[in-house]
């Protein structure tokens, strides 16, 4: 960890609080960096948005992807004020950066209300006994599309 580091975490630190003190959404903030210059910040703006999915981290990782103009965030360093919920650490993985940095983890953030080990433990429930009800239907018309991704020839693979 370098100096520079603690500063970038120290922007999302003062994001999760700006965020907060204008009501946007929870006490949440991420910084993205590339090359030692921040491409990306956000913070929650899940209340103020009305959008479930404006989480810090999703809203930067979107900023940076748009900035970069690339669906992936090679050579990218997230900074994240709190250890990332399930959703944003999915949206982390699918971004690929190479390094996460987070200053509270998820044990601090359940003491304030933001407890996302439910979702852990449905994660592992089969989905006929999650608390929210999940049908399958249709997948035989849904393969069909899945075929059709196999054999296109021009797809960009991610």
């Amino acid at each position: 960890m370098t100096i520079q580091d603690k500063e970038f975490m120290q922007r999302a630190i003062d994001l999760a609080k700006e965020g907060m003190d204008k009501n946007a959404g929870g006490p949440f903030g991420c910084v993205i960096v590339k090359n030692g210059n921040i491409i990306a910040e956000a913070h929650n703006c899940v209340t103020s948005s009305n959008d479930p999915t404006a989480h810090a981290e999703v809203t930067a990782i979107r900023n940076a992807c748009q900035h970069l103009n690339d669906f992936q965030l090679e050579d990218c360093v997230i900074y994240t004020s709190c250890e990332p919920c399930p959703m944003c650490l999915g949206a982390i993985y699918w971004a690929r950066p190479k390094k996460v940095f987070y200053a509270c983890n998820k044990d601090d953030a359940r003491e304030i209300g933001f407890d996302d080990h439910f979702i852990y433990e449905e994660i592992d429930k089969k989905t006929t006994e999650r608390l929210i009800p999940f049908q399958q239907i249709l997948q035989e018309n849904g393969i069909k599309i899945f075929e059709n991704w196999k054999e296109k020839i021009d797809k960009t693979p991610y």
